[in-house]
């Protein structure tokens, strides 16, 4: 099996035929090799999750509530998705993202930023925090993915992962996802990276990936077009509701 067969089949299973993977994000190379594609969705069960959709302001992708009078606590659903800064790019499933984006602009880690933070505090699931960084300041890109989840034998405290993986052939990404499916509680992801395919137009991936979530709980879906160089980028987002 190619790596590119072995990224389809775990397209297959991880989302088409997984009801709730939960939140999710993917970097990788687009298809003609010549930038990158960033992916990332939201899904929800509850009605205070699906009351959001994304918003692009610039470089900028962030959540807001579809009714704000329906929300119930915004604590975790409210927040900058993806941010920038010259040749950088962050995406995150919370307000880490910030953390991140504040930490590089003084000269600070990835890795530090992250250091600072826990997995969510929404027992009983506490659902970990995801994030990932492509830096094209080097010659070279670079990719970094950070997992804070919660300690197995003991909720309470975080367990934290760092992979920065070579880059990806062109047409392929890397990824992470909050949960393995749906349960109660959640169960957490576990395991490498996901290799996701990113295949043709950034409309196109788009299209592709909001067909494979559960319908039923798919809410948000955004993919970023970045060039090689990092200078210019493109969305495209789909919402469950205008």
């Amino acid at each position: 099996m190619t790596i590119q067969q072995q990224a389809e089949s775990v397209f297959a299973s991880h989302l088409k035929t997984n009801p709730y993977p939960g939140r999710g994000l993917a970097v990788g190379r687009s298809e003609r090799g010549d930038g990158w594609i960033i992916v990332y969705f939201i899904m929800g069960r509850s009605d205070n999750s699906r009351n959001r959709r994304f918003v692009t302001e610039g470089e900028r992708l962030y959540t807001e509530p579809v009714d704000l009078s329906k929300v119930t606590d915004p604590s975790l659903i409210i927040y900058d998705a993806i941010l920038s800064l010259p040749g950088v790019q962050i995406v995150s499933n919370g307000d880490q993202t910030r953390t991140v984006h504040s930490a590089l602009q003084c000269g600070g880690t990835f890795e530090g930023a992250l250091a600072t933070r826990e997995r969510e505090p929404d027992a009983p699931n506490f659902t970990p925090r995801i994030t990932a960084m492509l830096d094209v300041r080097a010659h070279e890109s670079n990719l970094a993915f950070s997992l804070l989840k919660a300690n197995p034998a003991d909720p309470e405290l975080t367990d934290r992962y760092t992979v920065r993986p070579s880059n990806p052939p062109p047409g392929l990404a890397y990824g992470l996802t909050t949960y393995m499916g749906d349960g109660d509680p959640l169960p957490s992801f576990t395991g490498d990276l996901l290799t996701l395919p990113v295949v043709g137009s950034p409309q196109a991936i788009l299209a592709s990936y909001w067909e494979a979530l559960d319908p039923n709980n798919r809410v948000s879906l955004a993919v970023k077009a970045v060039k090689q160089d990092g200078t210019v980028s493109e969305f495209f987002v789909r919402n469950r509701h205008a």
